[in-house]
């Protein structure tokens, strides 16, 4: 892994001799919002009861803390029906939630009664390296993200994930409102259980590509590229915005040798990883 820097509020400028990196912070209404999304009264200390399952670890920081494979935070999710993923847990704050997760090679998860897939929040995946099935098994839809893709989708989509690739596949997670906030476990237990799963679209058979505007007018989950985010310029800094919501904005950028940026400030939480330099 390479060595994000989480912080809690204030502002930052940046410099780089020539660096990449996603950026992704929370929104200043993410916490009163959060507590009117609870649909039970979530008591983080109850969490490891409310299924049977391991609770997430949450490291959160009151000043700004290099994170990197030494002291990075580790979790095993999952049970044997839902499969299992080994986490990065990089910050789980009372606003923001990041991790970093690895699927080997023809690993995949899905969901359990125990580990239910389907939260109260907006998600990003950040593919770092690899190729992931990212899938809605609700509804089938089916997204193939490789290396420098994102994946976005809102609060109530289901999701399951499989490595298509030849080698492992890295994914970088924003989850906003956080765990912390009732979005995750104690949300979607309360969630009916979804028996029945699609990996692939039956609507699909027989109109593709004839229905191609129904069919992504049904879509929950975006798909995007750099050549699909929308582009801003601040001072020498490339910034291009993934996504921006009531509760989660991510960016990839871009710093060239020398150059430098405008001062940011943020109330939120924020996490940056470095993905190249």
């Amino acid at each position: 892994m390479k060595a994000p820097r989480c912080w809690s509020a204030g502002s930052a400028r940046l410099t780089a001799t020539s660096a990449s990196f996603v950026w992704g912070a929370s929104c200043t209404v993410v916490t009163p919002i959060a507590s009117r999304l609870r649909s039970i009264a979530f008591d983080p200390s109850s969490e490891r009861n409310i299924m049977n399952r391991r609770a997430t670890p949450r490291p959160e920081y009151d000043t700004p803390t290099l994170v990197t494979q030494g002291n990075v935070t580790r979790h095993l999710w999952g049970d044997e029906e839902s499969g299992r993923v080994g986490d990065e847990v990089l910050i789980s704050s009372h606003e923001l939630h990041a991790l970093i997760f690895t699927l080997a090679p023809g690993g995949r998860f899905g969901h359990s009664s125990d580990n239910r897939t389907v939260f109260a929040a907006d998600e990003v995946y950040a593919v770092l390296e690899g190729t992931i099935a990212v899938i809605n098994p609700a509804t089938g839809q089916t997204v193939r993200a490789e290396t420098g893709d994102f994946v976005f989708f809102r609060r109530d989509t289901w999701h399951h994930g499989i490595n298509w690739g030849e080698g492992p596949v890295r994914v970088l997670e924003f989850f906003s409102p956080p765990p912390a906030a009732g979005a995750a476990s104690a949300y979607a237990k309360e969630q009916p259980y979804l028996a029945r799963t699609l990996h692939g679209e039956p609507e699909a058979i027989g109109h593709w590509p004839m229905d191609r505007a129904e069919l992504a007018g049904a879509a929950t989950m975006t798909h995007l590229r750099l050549g699909d985010v929308r582009w801003r310029a601040e001072g020498d800094l490339q910034v291009g915005l993934v996504c921006s919501t009531e509760y989660l904005t991510v960016t990839w950028s871009k710093l060239l040798a020398g150059q430098r940026s405008l001062e940011r400030s943020h109330e939120g939480d924020a996490l940056v990883h470095l993905t190249r330099g």
